[in-house]
């Protein structure tokens, strides 16, 4: 499991442009981000394995054009229940804590690329702890919630 790509943007609903490295910052999300703060969604991922499949349907889009902070590969997001805990790189704690989202219109993604992927299988996270992360880090599982441990 690794990240593949690190993707930021100033503005929201916008594509993000990829960065060869980042700073996760803790209770943030990724510096220079728009879509960081103090809130439950400070950071997104989705499966590049998602991103090829859009390819394969026949859409023209890449990393960073789903507005996706993080593209990873080798992780399946919507089997890991929120709450779920995971290291970026070599100091970086991530807990997740939303499992799509709801679009109350159609952002200009949808309109650039003709579906967004991002409410069906993206993932967002709040940052526990910071740190700096790039393409080809490791992402290792630390905890899983309770619940989810006991079933």
């Amino acid at each position: 499991m690794k990240i593949v790509s690190i993707a930021i943007s100033r503005k929201k609903g916008t594509r993000k442009t990829v960065v060869d490295s980042a700073c996760l910052v803790q209770g943030h999300g990724l510096e220079g981000d728009a879509h960081a703060g103090p809130w439950h969604r400070q950071v997104s991922f989705l499966a590049a394995e998602s991103i090829e499949k859009a390819k394969q349907k026949g859409l023209q889009v890449d990393f960073g054009d789903f507005a996706e902070n993080i593209a990873t590969l080798g992780i399946d997001w919507l089997r890991l229940p929120v709450g779920t805990r995971l290291t970026l790189g070599q100091d970086a704690l991530v807990e997740i804590s939303q499992i799509g989202k709801t679009c109350h219109r159609r952002c200009a993604i949808y309109y650039q690329a003709g579906d967004c992927i991002m409410p069906r299988e993206g993932v967002f996270a709040r940052v526990l702890q910071g740190g700096t992360i790039q393409a080809g880090d490791a992402i290792e599982i630390v905890s899983l919630p309770a619940a989810a441990e006991a079933s």
